[in-house]
C-alpha cells in the first residue's frame, strides 16, 4: 500500500531518496467509519495524518465551533506534532482511509531536511495568521450579536396619560431628554382595539411640537391624546443588530425595550451607532432625505460599499441579508414617493417578488415588481407613470428584468378583483411560464402605497393552494428540473462559465421549501424563516431543516464573496477561487440539495 503513497506532490517532494524510502516503510494505514472520532481535544498526538479518500472536520470538543474540512491529501494535526497535545477534535464525516506517519519519523524527517521543514514552518505560520484572523471576525460578531440589556439601554420615564402638555414639556428638559412613554389607561380605545399591542404610547418633543403650533391643542391637552400607539419595541435580551434593523426598517431613532408588556427601557439610535462601525443609519437618513432622483441615486450608490463594509468585518451573511433588505425597501418606496401622484398613494400598492420579495437580495439584481390598484380607480395615465418608475428604478441601479416581470408590463398591473381571477388561473396551471408566475407571486412583498391592498390577494392564492396535490405537484416540478453540479463520483463540477450555484443550489431548496409553504399554510416569504416554521410543523426533520438553512447560507455566501471580489451579480463561480474546505463544504451542501430534491420528487409523486 505504502508504495502508492504520492511522493510527487509538496512537501514530499522535498525529501531525498533514502527519506522517502524511509517515509514509506514508516506509513501505516488506518480506516475510520462515518461520525467517527479520530482524534480527540486534549489526547496527545501519536502520528501525522494524510488522507487518502473521505471528509474530516476539526472542530471544538463541544462541537459548537468548526475550523476546517479535510479532503483527499490534506495533512492534520501538524501543529499538535510539536506541542504533544491535540487542541481540537477531528471527526469523520463520511467513510474515511488514511496514512498514519509516525511522529518520530515525522520529527526526525522534519530535523533533517530543511526545505521540508520549512514547508510546514510556513503553513503553519498561515495557519495561525488565518486563526487569529478568524478569530478577530468571530469577536467582531460576537460585538455585532451583543444582547440588548441594561448596560446598553437607559431607563424610560413613563408619564401618565392625563398629565398636560406644559408640564411634560417642563420635565422633559429638566431631565435633558427628547421623548417619553405614556401609560395608557386600560380602558384607551385604541388599547382595546389593539390588544395584543403592550399598553405603552411614545411623545417626544417633535410631537409635542406639531400638536400645538400646528394642530391648535391646548397647553394643557392630556398628553395621552397625542401619544403615538403603538409603540416599536423589541425585547430585553435580544440582538442589538436586530434592534438596528427594526429600527432601519422604520425610519426611526429609538425603539422600547420590553420584558414581557413591562416597558424596561429606551434605546435610541446614538447608542446603537456608538456600538456599530457601520454606516448604514447613515445611509438611511440620506435616503429619507432625498427631494430628487439624483439624491436618491447618490445614497442607493452606496449600498455596495456597505454589503462589502459588513462582509469584510465577519458579519453573517443572514445578517446583511436582513439589513440590506430593510435598505433596499426604503430606496424602492422613496423612488415610487418620488415618482407617483400623491393622491394615488393611497389607492394603489407596490409590491416586490423574487428575492427581493423573500427579503433575501443583497446586492442589486433585476427589477421583480407588480402593482396592484384599488377596485374601482380608473387611472388613465397609469402605464406612463410605471413606465417612468420602471425608468426610474433602473436609474438607481436596479436592472430591467428580462422576463419583463415589471410594473411597466400591463401584465403585472391589476386591480385587487382581476389580481385573484389571474392567480385562480394561474392555479390551474397548464404551462410552465403559469407556474413560474404563480410562484413569482407567492413571494409577493408590499413596500409602497397602501399596503394593506397586498393581504385579500394573498390570502386568495394560499387558500386555492392549502392541501391542493394536484396544483402543488404541478408547481413543485421546477425545483426539480435543474440538474445538481455534481459529477458521477460525487465531486463537483463547473463548466467553462463555472458553477451555477442559482439553478445548481440556490433555487431547487428555495422553491421547494415555496411549494411546502403553500402546502401547509405556512404565510411567511423569507426561505429561512419558511424552513424554521415546517421544522416547527414536524413537516421537516430537524436535520434535514438545520442541513437545508445551512447549506442556503453556505450559496449566497460563496456566490456575495465572488460577486463583490470580482464586481459583477451573476450567480456563477468558479471553483479555483475557492479554498480546499471551501470546495469541500460546497460538495456537502449539494448532496444536501440532492436528498431534498429525492424527498419532494417522492412526496410529491413526480417520477419523471
Amino acid at each position: 500500500m505504502p508504495d502508492k503513497f504520492n511522493m510527487h506532490s509538496p512537501p514530499f517532494d522535498r525529501l531525498d531518496e533514502s527519506q522517502q524510502k524511509k517515509l514509506r516503510s514508516s506509513l501505516d494505514v488506518a480506516y475510520f467509519r462515518g461520525k467517527e472520532t479520530i482524534l480527540s481535544t486534549g489526547s496527545e498526538a501519536k502520528y501525522l495524518h494524510i488522507l487518502i479518500k473521505g471528509a474530516v472536520e476539526e472542530r471544538s470538543e463541544n462541537g459548537s465551533e468548526i475550523f476546517a474540512h479535510y479532503a483527499n491529501d490534506d495533512l492534520f494535526d501538524v501543529r499538535a506534532l510539536f506541542e504533544d497535545k491535540l487542541r481540537h477534535h477531528y471527526v469523520a464525516l463520511e467513510d474515511t482511509l488514511a496514512y498514519l506517519l509516525p511522529k518520530d519519523v515525522f520529527l526526525e524527517l522534519y530535523n533533517e531536511n530543511g526545505q521540508f521543514a520549512t514547508y510546514f514552518d510556513n503553513n503553519l505560520a498561515k495557519r495561525q495568521e488565518l486563526i487569529e484572523a478568524a478569530q478577530q471576525q468571530q469577536n467582531l460578531a460576537e460585538f455585532i450579536l451583543t444582547k440588548v440589556d441594561s448596560d446598553i439601554y437607559h431607563p424610560p420615564m413613563i408619564l401618565q396619560p392625563d398629565q398636560p402638555l406644559n408640564e411634560v414639556t417642563r420635565t422633559l428638559k429638566e431631565n435633558g431628554i427628547d421623548s417619553a412613554l405614556v401609560k395608557l389607561n386600560d380602558d384607551d380605545p385604541r388599547l382595546l382595539s389593539q390588544h395584543h399591542e403592550l399598553p405603552y404610547g411614545i411623545i417626544t418633543r417633535t410631537n409635542m411640537l406639531h400638536a400645538v403650533m400646528l394642530d391648535d391643542h391646548p397647553l394643557d391637552t392630556p398628553v395621552g391624546q397625542i401619544a403615538t400607539f403603538p409603540v416599536i419595541h423589541v425585547e430585553d435580551g435580544d440582538f442589538l443588530f436586530n434592534a438596528m434593523i427594526k429600527m432601519t426598517r422604520n425610519r426611526m431613532k429609538r425603539v422600547m425595550v420590553a420584558d414581557g408588556k413591562q416597558a424596561v427601557g429606551m434605546l435610541d439610535m446614538t447608542q446603537i451607532l456608538s456600538a456599530f462601525s457601520t454606516h448604514s443609519h447613515v445611509l438611511t437618513l440620506s435616503i429619507a432625505r432625498a427631494s430628487s432622483i439624483e439624491e436618491l441615486a447618490l445614497a442607493s450608490n452606496r449600498q455596495r460599499q456597505l454589503v462589502d463594509s459588513l462582509l469584510s468585518n465577519g458579519i453573517r451573511t443572514r445578517f446583511i441579508m436582513e439589513l440590506i433588505s430593510a435598505v433596499n425597501e426604503q430606496i424602492i418606496e422613496k423612488a415610487f414617493e418620488l415618482v407617483v401622484p400623491p393622491a394615488l398613494h393611497d389607492h394603489c400598492c407596490l409590491v416586490v417578488l423574487g428575492s427581493e420579495g423573500r427579503g433575501e437580495q443583497i446586492l442589486k439584481t433585476d427589477q421583480d415588481n407588480a402593482l396592484i390598484i384599488k377596485d374601482g380607480l380608473h387611472w388613465h395615465q397609469c402605464e406612463q407613470v410605471m413606465n417612468q418608475l420602471t425608468h426610474t428604478l433602473q436609474q438607481l441601479g436596479y436592472p430591467l428584468c428580462p422576463g419583463n416581470v415589471m410594473v411597466n408590463n400591463p401584465k403585472w398591473v391589476k386591480s385587487q378583483t382581476d389580481w385573484k381571477k389571474t392567480i385562480t388561473h394561474w392555479a390551474k396551471a397548464t404551462s410552465s411560464e403559469q407556474v413560474m408566475d404563480l410562484a413569482i407571486f407567492t413571494d409577493a412583498h408590499a413596500v409602497a402605497g397602501n399596503k394593506e391592498l397586498l393581504e385579500p390577494v394573498r390570502q386568495h392564492l394560499y387558500s386555492h393552494m392549502l392541501n391542493n396535490m394536484l396544483a402543488l405537484q404541478d408547481f413543485c416540478r421546477p425545483a426539480l428540473q435543474f440538474s445538481l453540479p455534481l459529477t458521477l463520483f460525487g465531486n463537483v463540477k463547473q463548466d467553462k462559465q463555472g458553477v451555477d450555484l442559482k439553478s445548481g443550489g440556490i433555487f431547487p431548496i428555495v422553491h421547494g421549501i415555496r411549494t411546502l409553504a403553500l402546502e401547509y399554510g405556512v404565510d411567511e416569504n423569507n426561505t429561512f424563516e419558511r424552513i424554521e416554521l415546517l421544522r416547527k410543523k414536524r413537516i421537516l426533520e430537524p436535520d434535514t431543516a438545520d442541513n437545508l438553512s445551512e447549506a442556503l447560507k453556505l450559496f449566497f455566501k460563496l456566490r456575495l464573496a465572488q460577486q463583490l471580489a470580482n464586481q459583477h451579480s451573476h450567480n456563477r463561480i468558479d471553483l479555483k477561487l475557492l479554498e480546499r474546505t471551501e470546495r469541500d463544504l460546497l460538495r456537502h451542501s449539494l448532496h444536501v440539495v440532492k436528498k431534498f430534491k429525492q424527498f419532494l420528487g417522492y412526496h410529491y409523486q413526480i417520477r419523471d
